[in-house]
């Protein structure tokens, strides 16, 4: 049972701090993933992310009730769904009442101000050891200690694919494409080139 409110804990702590939504939970859930590899590895995490990002719910909800699950069931996985929600609706209950009265305050404006920018720099730490992980697969998360070992893992398909949807997302017409499109292209290419 401490194993499960320790999950409800973390998970609680990731969605009163995860402040962007669904991918500023992304550090917090890469931190678990190095501090409690029995709920779920940095592997499972990427395999987490690429299925959230191709089904409905964001990424902490998903892996929340993955991680739940793992540890207590059916009853762990409501739990720290739960727990990585509780933050957010009482967040949103509290500032629904007081930010309508302050949100011409230059105060108020200052912080958020300086939010965005704390979140953009989250979700681009986690997006880069997700990069990592994807086209190094021997990669732990720690760039310093895997610097010299890193270059031979090197995933040249999985280079090309991102490269390739990179390059295809530059173009404003196909931009137009609905991203499900290409996540189905990506698990295709997966099934045909066993990535």
């Amino acid at each position: 049972m401490s194993n499960l409110l320790l999950l409800c804990w973390e998970f609680f702590q990731a969605g009163l701090l995860a402040v962007g939504g669904g991918l500023a939970t992304l550090p917090f859930l890469s931190r678990m993933a190095v501090s409690h590899p029995d709920w779920f590895t940095r592997s499972d995490l990427a395999d987490i992310v690429a299925v959230a990002e191709s089904t409905p719910g964001p990424i902490g909800i998903n892996m929340a009730t993955y991680a739940g699950f793992k540890v207590g069931g059916v009853l762990g996985a409501i739990l720290s769904t739960f727990s990585l929600v509780l933050p957010s609706v009482i967040i949103i209950l509290i500032v629904f009442g007081v930010l309508e009265k302050f949100k011409t305050s230059k105060t108020v404006q200052n912080i958020f101000r300086g939010l965005r920018p704390a979140s953009t720099g989250l979700i681009a730490a986690a997006a880069l050891s997700l990069f990592f992980l994807a086209l190094f697969p021997g990669f732990s998360g720690n760039l310093l200690k895997d610097a010299a070992g890193i270059v031979g893992t090197f995933n040249w398909v999985n280079a090309l694919c991102c490269a390739g949807l990179f390059g295809i997302m530059q173009i404003p017409k196909l931009k137009k494409i609905h991203p499900i499109l290409f996540i189905l292209a990506g698990a295709v290419l997966g099934i045909l080139l066993k990535l």
